[in-house]
Formats: C-alpha cells, sequence, structure tokens
C-alpha cells in the first residue's frame, strides 16, 4: 500500500490531509465487523469465542496527536500457554493510547525500554521488550522477580523469549495479569524456516503476518516514542532501492564463560556462570552491540533510518528481527533504548479536540494479496494486508475445482492451506470478499 506521508513538517498540513496520508492515523486494524477475540484451553483443540471486541475500536486525531482506542484483544485465536500460566487473554477495557504524528529523535540522555507496553501493534495488542522480570539473585543463587515471585538483583535480566517460549502460544505472545502481549516479532511459530515449538500442532493460530523474503515485510504497529515497528524484511538501501534483505540486529552473543562484567567493561554483581541451567543468551547481559556499516544491519536502538511503502520521504523505522531460520533474535523490535522522544503511551481520557476517523478514511482492502511461497510445498500463505470484511479462500485446480478453502476473517492478515494432501500442478487462488473476487496463479511442486 502506497501512500504519500512527509513525516517531517507533517504540521504544516491541514487536518483534513492527516487522515488521508498519515499512517499512525489510517494504518490501525479497525474493527468494523463486530469481530470479537476467541481462546484455546489445555486439552481442547476448539476455540473458544470471547465476547469482548478484537483489534482497534477507535482512531481519533488532532493536530499533535493520534488516539488509538482498543480492548488489546487480537482476532487471532489467542493461547493455551503451556507454561501454567493462569490467566486468558483478557479485555483491557477500551484502553486509550497516544502516539506523536511527527515524532523526534531523542538527542539528550536515550529512555530505557521498560516492562509493560513500550507500543502496539496495529491490532492494538501491546508490545513488551526483551524482559520477563525476573533477574539473577546472588545471594541466593538462583533467579527471582516476576513469575517466579521475590527480587533478584536486577543486574543480569532474564530474556523471555528465551525463558518463557514454553508459555507462547501460537502467535508468539502471552498475557501477564490478562494484558495480552507480544515481546518479540508477531508470526505464528509454525511458519518459522525451523521451529522452536510445537504448540501450532494442536492448537494453530496465523499471528500478525508471515514473513516473506521477497516484499518488503508490513508496517505493524509504533512504539511510544511514535516511529513505526515493521516486520522481519526491508529494502537493502536507506533510500528504497536494492533488494529485499533481512534486517539484521546488531547484537551479537558475547564470548563468556563467566558473568562477572558488562561488556562494555563495567564490573557488576556477578551472575551465574554459562552452564546448561544458564545457558548463554538467557540474560539480556550475555549481548554485545557492534556497530556495522552495511545498510542491512540496525543500530543500537533496532531501527534506522530509512524509505518505506508507507513512508517514501523516509523516517526510522524498527524492526522486527529474526535469524535466518526466521527465529526470533535479539533486542526482538524495540530497545535496549528508544530513538525518539518517548511522548506516547497509553493516557486515561483525551483532553482535547479531536476528529474521529471514518470507515472511509481507513486504509482499504482491494483484494491485494501476498501468495508465498510460489511455487509451494509444504503449505500456502495467504498474506493481506488489511481485511475490513471476511475474505473467502478457495484453492481451485485446472478443471475448476474447488480442492480446500479457507478464510481470512476481518482484522486478521493471513490464511494458510497445507498442501501436504494436494497433488503437484497448476492451480488457482480465488480471493473474495462478498462483492469483488481475484484469482491468483499457484503451482504445487513438492
Amino acid at each position: 500500500m502506497k501512500k504519500t506521508c512527509l513525516i517531517f513538517g507533517i504540521l504544516t498540513l491541514g487536518i483534513s490531509s492527516f487522515a488521508q496520508t498519515n499512517p499512525v492515523i489510517t494504518g490501525w486494524l479497525r474493527n468494523s465487523t463486530g469481530i470479537t477475540g476467541r481462546h484455546y484451553v489445555s486439552g481442547n483443540p476448539t476455540p473458544i469465542t470471547d465476547s469482548p471486541l478484537a483489534n482497534v475500536q477507535t482512531v481519533q486525531y488532532s493536530t499533535l496527536w493520534s488516539y488509538v482506542t482498543t480492548n488489546g484483544i487480537p482476532a487471532y485465536i489467542t493461547g493455551p500457554f503451556l507454561d501454567g500460566n493462569p490467566t486468558l487473554a483478557t479485555s483491557q477495557a477500551g484502553a486509550i493510547f497516544r502516539f506523536p504524528l511527527a515524532p523526534t529523535q531523542n538527542t539528550g540522555t536515550l529512555t530505557a525500554t521498560s516492562g509493560g507496553n513500550i507500543g502496539i501493534f496495529k491490532n492494538g495488542v501491546a508490545l513488551f521488550d526483551y524482559r520477563d522480570g525476573v533477574s539473577y539473585k546472588l545471594s541466593t543463587g538462583s533467579n527471582a522477580g516476576g513469575p517466579l515471585g521475590g527480587t533478584g538483583d536486577g543486574v543480569w535480566n532474564r530474556d523471555a523469549i528465551v525463558a518463557e517460549r514454553g508459555g507462547f502460544d501460537c502467535s508468539k505472545a502471552h498475557p501477564a495479569g490478562g494484558n495480552y502481549h507480544h515481546h518479540q516479532n508477531p508470526s505464528a511459530f509454525n511458519l518459522d524456516l525451523t521451529v522452536l515449538s510445537t504448540v501450532c500442532n494442536t492448537y494453530p493460530s496465523d499471528g500478525l503476518y508471515v514473513i516473506n523474503p521477497t516484499v518488503h515485510s508490513p508496517l505493524l504497529g509504533y512504539a511510544y516514542d511514535g516511529f513505526p515497528i515493521y516486520g522481519a524484511y526491508g529494502y537493502t538501501n536507506t533510500n528504497g532501492t536494492g533488494a529485499i534483505t533481512r534486517m539484521k540486529s546488531g547484537f551479537s552473543l558475547r564470548n563468556i564463560t563467566t558473568r562477572t562484567v558488562l561488556y562494555d567493561g563495567t564490573n557488576v554483581t556477578d551472575g551465574p556462570a554459562v552452564s546448561a541451567t544458564y545457558p548463554l543468551g538467557l540474560y539480556r547481559e550475555d549481548y554485545e552491540f557492534i556497530a556495522n556499516a552495511s545498510p542491512d544491519y540496525l543500530d543500537i536502538h533496532n531501527g534506522r533510518f530509512c524509505v518505506t511503502p508507507e513512508y517514501p520521504s523516509g523516517i526510522y523505522c524498527y524492526f522486527t528481527t529474526v535469524d535466518a531460520n526466521h527465529n526470533s533474535a535479539y533486542p526482538y523490535v524495540v530497545g535496549p533504548t528508544f530513538y525518539g522522544n518517548k511522548t506516547g503511551g497509553k493516557v486515561a481520557s483525551i483532553a482535547e479536540p479531536v476528529t474521529t476517523l471514518s470507515t472511509n478514511d481507513f486504509i482499504k482492502n482491494d483484494l491485494k494479496v501476498v501468495i508465498y511461497p510460489n511455487p509451494a510445498q509444504d503449505f500456502i500463505a495467504i498474506q493481506s494486508q488489511m481485511a475490513e470484511n471476511n475474505l473467502k479462500i478457495e484453492l481451485i485446480d485446472e478443471l475448476g475445482k474447488v480442492i480446500k478453502e479457507s478464510k481470512i476473517l476481518q482484522g486478521s492478515t493471513l490464511s494458510i492451506i497445507e498442501t501436504d494432501e494436494i497433488y503437484n500442478g497448476i492451480y488457482f487462488v480465488k480471493i473474495s470478499d462478498g462483492s469483488i473476487f481475484k484469482t491468483y496463479k499457484i503451482i504445487i511442486n513438492k
């Protein structure tokens, strides 16, 4: 989706222009059909329908701010959380999040990310940073804090993506006190090149998007400093040219066997020696940042200034970093510090005149989808950038027979068609929303 947006100097535009051009206003997955959340419980592979509305309910804007109202519930199925987490994804009761229309770089003391929300994805689901609230406690020789209870030393801080993988659902998320959130790239485990969790086998869900190495990843949300968050792939060069390439983290694991100093040489309270119980990568401090001049390597905040499809004039962007196997790579989304001034966040109410964005002002789905891979082997992923209505998916053979059917529900973005029982050959994927349809050619070659 292409739109013209000059993020710098945006305050010189009229308010009517904002509603048409600024993705921080128009780029959200708004609930226009009344779809509600759904969840699994352990032992039951049939999803249960909930009452809270999914995705974003309302977007309002002023001359300076975009206000997003959401229950924090996605349209994709949440749960179960198989590490004993007792909570479900529960409604955040119309929480309001504020984002600046013209975000600015922080040129002073950098602001560290913290526990809890540090941004939201375009479906209103919370973004957390790497941590789970647990750190090592030298006096007891064990971890403490967060779900473990007690208080750790706060020096060697545990990485939730490593430590809590067994408690993430298929979409790589879980709740904290009911607040459902992603710490990492919000795509399903079973779509990674190397699958690290088998939870999707019994409790499938689609996540927010599917990684496609052949196209620029979609806009996924915004951090609290107002800068956009993209998926794992972008243009090689910051000016929007070059091949599509994986955006790479500038952090790498340190070559250490003991935990006594930070990577900058600072002497700190000791952590545990590296072992099978405390493997390298279990703590955030196990990483060091090494600047790389190549344009596809990100800075210490996990972003770069670059051109994207939504921002053709360029803007600073965060990326949801993954490794070559599409497994999440530290620092995952944003952090350990924000690039910009953190002026956004959750607010109790809106205390200024605002305009409510109408349905016609939202980005519309014109049935443009990405179908990947093509040729396909094990599965076909049909990715829609924005589903304002339910989309019907049909896989049709050369004789016109419908072989398989699926759906992309309103507010969701993805449908997966398994091809293990389908013969090699030429097929057609038909996408329809009840009034118009488009057909795409696909080859299955296993």
